[in-house]
């Protein structure tokens, strides 16, 4: 079965100023490199559908989806934290990158494709259940393990975030929910400022300093990160896939490179195999140095499709 490769139009249209990091171009580079890797017609193409009210209720605030509806402008930009804004683009961005997510975890749960990429744009990882933050404005990853929990009746499902911020919104939403295992490595101290502190069973942050490359990432995540998920034994596995460790990437102080990226995507392809019949969703979250990212995704696909 082939990879699914997910996306749509929309996500091209969300901008936040020239200026922002987080950008439309960020989309463009990863479909470069797919054609240039001879790896895009290997693939299954999908649109990403827009996400349905109820899907992003099993993980926000009806009073926060209210309000990211309402601050959707008709011009301009409008903030919705000193790091996210939304263009009148964006919310239609947010709802196809969640939506897209959502398809992935159909897709692969109905045994059409092996797995999925989903290349999509606003990320999601920091959104909590009320707040956006940090580039995200809905947390695409938590709604795609929210919906094989409640969609398709999993019991366990588990998130593998390997983006060099901590994923603070994740772990809001799912700190009270056993079902879901979040695994998160990033930069500390950093960037949301959250996470080395938590004590949570089915929470496995690990906090790693600047100037991490390869040889002491790989070492923490076979420590810390492997025999939790072992333990734990996820039906389903989802990457929230973030690229911003790449050494290339000045966002952060992490110095991985694509290599790296081929080691975590097999490691916990292994446990899927073991566990959950290799079912795998990965979400795109960052990822700023846009020959990097698209040379680190370029190299996660081709793992995931075993190319």
């Amino acid at each position: 079965m082939p990879t699914a490769y997910i996306t749509h139009p929309s996500c091209a249209r969300h901008q936040m100023g020239s200026w922002h990091p987080e950008c439309p171009e960020r989309l463009s580079a990863i479909d470069d490199q797919l054609h240039t890797a001879r790896l895009f017609d290997f693939l299954s193409h999908h649109d990403a559908p827009a996400v349905e009210r109820s899907q992003l209720l099993r993980v926000h605030d009806a009073a926060y989806i209210d309000a990211v509806e309402a601050a959707s402008p008709r011009e301009g930009f409008r903030a919705l934290d000193p790091d996210t804004s939304m263009n009148p683009f964006s919310l239609d961005a947010a709802r196809h990158a969640a939506g897209g997510a959502v398809r992935a975890v159909d897709l692969v749960m109905r045994g059409e494709v092996r797995n999925a990429f989903v290349s999509c744009r606003p990320p999601g990882h920091h959104a909590t259940r009320n707040q956006a933050m940090g580039f995200c404005i809905f947390n695409n990853v938590a709604v795609a393990a929210a919906h094989a929990l409640a969609a398709h009746g999993l019991e366990r499902v588990a998130i593998v975030d390997f983006d060099v911020h901590h994923g603070n919104g994740t772990e809001d939403i799912f700190s009270e929910e056993p079902r879901v295992m979040l695994c998160s490595t990033f930069q500390h101290p950093f960037y949301p400022h959250s996470g080395a502190d938590t004590v949570n069973p089915h929470i496995v942050n690990v906090p790693l300093p600047a100037g991490t490359t390869g040889g002491p990432y790989r070492e923490a995540f076979s420590a810390r990160i492997l025999p939790r998920l072992e333990a734990f034994a996820p039906q389903m596995l989802f990457f929230s896939a973030g690229f911003d460790g790449h050494r290339e990437d000045d966002m952060a102080q992490f110095g991985l490179v694509e290599a790296d990226y081929i080691w975590i995507t097999e490691r916990v392809m292994d446990v899927a195999a073991r566990h959950a019949g290799g079912r795998i969703v990965s979400v795109l979250e960052g990822g700023y140095a846009l020959s990097a990212l698209g040379r680190s995704v370029a190299a996660h696909i081709r793992t995931l499709a075993d190319l």
